[in-house]
């Protein structure tokens, strides 16, 4: 079974895209969804968010060297010491390396970072800029049907795809930069469905603009390049070209007693009305589920749309989701804070959980 591939994005940074991508993923594993987080920001928040700074740590310096020269560092080091790196979790940049450096690929693949039995993490690392420079310089060559120029932008799909073979993921979620760059041209079109989370502000509206001017012009690139392809080469690709699942206002200050049903300031719940019209205006259809389904309102109504105010940091400090804080150990300083909002805490998991099941319901419409 291939997992379906989701892409959460918008072109506006600060929207809280990686607190709402790790809770949507557990809530997804609390939905008995097996599901696997890649890490493609180059600035690695979900794996700061989901990860001890020890633990990362770790992870990347077993690796640096075969990240500076991946063929040299492979000939100098024994089977038995490569194998041994192989059976620990790895970053995504060191999987993507052999392609990136052109040489053969691993022959297999590192274990991912088991957050629990069902939610798993491909860490990120701070040298994926070295991969997008790779794939703009090998850009005009898919054109071409050049082998090397197809396999580095087609490799971390069939990553998703081999790690799911394994350990049968339902689902692979990349997390991405707010950038409109190379790496995630890719990462959008490689995917099978994506969703812009959104503040209610003037940004958030402008980044939409982006976001369907980017999908027309990339879409008109891969036609051209599919036309120019043997069947062979083309069947690296996804089959259909990647679809708007929908958005969410997210990370919104709650003003209740205002007189707009989404319970925001004035300024927000101007711009929150916004949103489906400028989808609607900037976003071709034929890259969107129909607008009649989507552009209603959030992703899960109003499920997660405002913030949670301090929750998140102190999600982030225990690498747990929210829902989960008032049953673990808490250092002293934070036991009283938990334990005095303990039913917010908990009720944040029904949000998230509404949530994933919308979510769910237009995943299986891709």
């Amino acid at each position: 079974m291939k997992p379906d591939i989701v892409t959460i994005f918008n072109n506006k940074g600060g929207v809280g895209k990686t607190t709402l991508t790790y809770h949507l993923a557990h809530a997804l594993g609390d939905l008995d969804k097996k599901v696997l987080l890649i890490d493609l920001d180059p600035q690695c928040n979900l794996t700061i968010f989901s990860l001890p700074m020890e633990t990362i740590h770790d992870i990347w310096v077993a690796e640096d060297d075969f990240i500076e020269d991946f063929a040299a560092t492979r000939s100098k080091t024994s089977n038995s010491d490569f194998q041994s790196l192989l059976r620990k979790p790895r970053s995504i940049h060191f999987d993507l390396k052999p392609t990136e450096d052109g040489t053969a690929e691993l022959e297999s693949l590192p274990p991912p970072v088991m957050l629990n039995n069902n939610v798993h993490l491909i860490p990120g690392r701070l040298t994926l800029h070295l991969f997008e420079a790779k794939i703009g310089e090998r850009w005009s060559g898919i054109y071409q049907g050049d082998p090397l120029a197809i396999r580095t932008a087609t490799r971390v799909r069939q990553l998703a795809y081999d790690y799911a073979a394994y350990h049968g993921y339902h689902l692979v979620i990349f997390d991405t930069s707010p950038s409109l760059g190379a790496l995630n041209r890719h990462l959008l079109t490689l995917a099978d469905g994506f969703l812009i989370p959104c503040s209610p502000d003037l940004f958030s509206v402008y980044g939409i603009r982006n976001i369907g001017g980017a999908l027309r012009l990339w879409r008109k690139q891969f036609d051209s390049i599919f036309h120019l392809l043997s069947d062979t080469k083309r069947s690296q690709f996804p089959e259909k070209f990647v679809k708007l699942i929908g958005y969410t206002i997210y990370n919104a200050k709650r003003y209740s007693g205002l007189g707009n049903d989404l319970d925001l300031a004035k300024a927000h719940f101007h711009y929150a009305q916004q949103i489906p019209g400028t989808i609607a205006k900037f976003v071709d259809p034929e890259n969107s589920l129909p607008f009649t389904e989507i552009l209603s309102g959030s992703i899960g109504n109003k499920a997660v749309i405002h913030s949670h105010n301090t929750f998140p940091s102190m999600s982030q400090k225990y690498h747990k989701p929210m829902w989960l804080l008032p049953d673990i150990n808490l250092e002293v300083e934070d036991r009283s804070t938990v334990a005095g909002n303990q039913n917010k805490y908990r009720e944040t998991q029904g949000a998230y959980l509404a949530f994933a099941r919308d979510f769910l319901d237009r995943v299986a419409q891709l």
